[in-house]
């Protein structure tokens, strides 16, 4: 149970539940990480929208199971099981290479970027990430020209940015509301990625 009241979909009226058939999955499933703006639903919108446009946007160049990738180990540092597994389903699904996929996220979970099969310039992003998630003070100028010099233009760095701190906003409302996975459908996303207005999960 999470630590605060939340409005179920059968429960819900008005502007959530608009906003519920917007975001819903299969047999009107919603995301309990959803629920948890259930009380103030201008929250989820906002949620929704940066969550949407962060990590499933047509204009992103960076391919999305890297993005998921970056996702995963994020709420990993954070200790976030929940979005570690929802986020890693999508990252198998997007890779198509369940091989691959498992030795990233044995990787991850021996905190040994070093080992997972990503190249270097992918282990510069998570390297990163980790400074941006666990010591943003630490972050730098020559950390950003130096994702540059491994080939990434600015608006990927933004990106990489971005994903990050979306992933620590998201990885704390899980957190620190007591959000489970229990009813949740593991691994659905927004993944209409041509339509950034098209926020249901399958």
């Amino acid at each position: 149970m999470p630590w605060i009241e939340t409005v179920s979909y059968e429960d819900a009226k008005g502007r959530l539940k608009q906003l519920y058939d917007r975001i819903k999955g299969p047999d009107n499933n919603v995301d309990n990480i959803m629920m948890m703006h259930s009380l103030r639903p201008h929250t989820l919108e906002g949620h929704m929208a940066i969550y949407k446009y962060v990590l499933h946007h047509p204009d992103n160049t960076i391919p999305k199971w890297f993005l998921e990738t970056l996702g995963v180990w994020v709420s990993s540092l954070n200790n976030c099981a929940y979005c570690v597994d929802h986020h890693f389903a999508g990252l198998k699904r997007l890779l198509a290479d369940d091989h691959k996929a498992n030795a990233i996220k044995t990787a991850i979970d021996a905190r040994d970027i070093s080992a997972a099969p990503l190249d270097q310039k992918q282990k510069l992003a998570m390297h990163y990430a980790e400074i941006l998630s666990q010591s943003p003070s630490d972050t730098s100028e020559t950390m950003v020209a130096n994702l540059r010099a491994a080939g990434f233009d600015d608006g990927e760095i933004l990106e990489i940015n971005q994903v990050s701190a979306y992933f620590c906003y998201a990885n704390r409302t899980v957190l620190g509301l007591g959000c489970s996975t229990a009813g949740d459908i593991i691994g659905l996303s927004p993944n209409n990625s041509d339509d950034p207005d098209d926020w249901s999960h399958r």
